[in-house]
């Protein structure tokens, strides 16, 4: 559905309207039907689902990596890790998200509050406490590099 709101986003910036095709999602006197009114609201969850996935990479940008033959490859954060610019480096931890099958490597902060708790009290870990998150076995738990 986002597909589709992209794509009619596109036609209604670029071409003038000249009317509305009777059927599906208009009637005859030109008002929205049952299928259209769904269409938006489908429409409005995944707009809401994509700017929620943004916030989440936001908080949780991937790792750089790399991968040799005969290393186990290396996983690190640096201030541009994931596309995401930011003023921390963070450490690299396994994201664990629902549906699906394998973790993914993120930097995660260090310090300041939890995502979500600014002006509460925190114990200054960031969030490095998150359930979702997991330490890569022998890294040292601060390290910007496994």
């Amino acid at each position: 559905m986002l597909v589709l709101q992209d794509w009619l986003l596109f036609y209604e910036k670029n071409y003038p309207c000249i009317g509305k095709l009777i059927g599906r999602f208009y009637e005859e006197d030109g008002e929205p039907t049952p299928a259209l009114v769904l269409a938006e609201a489908t429409m409005a969850q995944g707009v809401a689902a994509r700017e929620e996935e943004k916030q989440r990479r936001r908080q949780f940008p991937a790792c750089n990596s790399e991968w040799s033959s005969g290393s186990p490859g290396r996983f690190w954060c640096s201030r541009q890790s994931g596309g995401v610019p930011r003023d921390w480096t963070g450490v690299p931890r396994k994201l664990y998200r629902p549906g699906e099958k394998q973790p993914r490597c993120v930097c995660v902060r260090t310090r300041g509050p939890p995502t979500g708790l600014m002006g509460l009290p925190h114990s200054d870990r960031g969030d490095l406490d998150d359930p979702s998150l997991r330490e890569y076995p022998d890294c040292p738990p601060l390290a910007s590099s496994c």
